[in-house]
């Protein structure tokens, strides 16, 4: 009786434990985003240019409409920054090891190392400087897509609760919705 209840105990710890990264809604090979502090320094890269005329000013309020990490979707942002750029979906593995993450939103044309003044193109591999998360800055990444846009730098409370998360890089201007 006792090898038959310690066998329905670990096969139970098995079962639930693989549940637990699908139970999000977000693809295995994403980066669980939940334990992590969104919040930044506010430092942009060098050579990253103030944005002219953006749909979104500085000070001004937009709602979030993508869900690149929980309770983003929905979010009232308080713009900080504008900046116009190329934004970049990338696939990496992390430096600190751990699954790869595949599709990230965003980065930024100026947190690539070694990058002409050109757009690049999808497969193109690349070396990032952006510190976003952990295992991030000097991981191999390649570009799964460009989109040439305004990018912003927010400030929001999570939609569904938590702590307010400051100088959030970066939301593409598509992502964004007049209040």
């Amino acid at each position: 009786m006792k090898k038959q209840l310690l066998f329905l105990s670990v096969a139970a710890f098995i079962v639930l434990g693989g549940c637990g990264n699908e139970s999000s809604g977000q693809p295995v090979s994403d980066m669980n985003h939940s334990e992590m502090n969104h919040s930044s320094s506010g430092e942009v890269p060098n050579g990253l240019k103030e944005a002219n005329n953006p749909t979104y000013p500085v000070g001004s309020e937009a709602i979030i409409q993508s869900e690149h990490m929980e309770g983003m979707k929905g979010a009232k942002a308080t713009i900080v920054g504008a900046y116009d750029t190329t934004a970049y979906a990338v696939s990496y593995t992390p430096t600190t090891g751990g699954e790869p993450v595949k599709n990230h939103k965003w980065v930024i044309h100026e947190e690539i190392k070694d990058v002409s003044n050109q757009t690049l193109k999808p497969g193109t591999e690349v070396t990032l400087e952006a510190d976003h998360m952990p295992g991030m800055k000097d991981a191999i990444a390649v570009i799964d897509s460009a989109e040439d846009t305004t990018v912003y730098m927010v400030d929001y409370t999570p939609a569904t609760g938590g702590e307010p998360v400051k100088n959030h890089k970066w939301v593409t201007e598509s992502e964004l919705s007049a209040k």
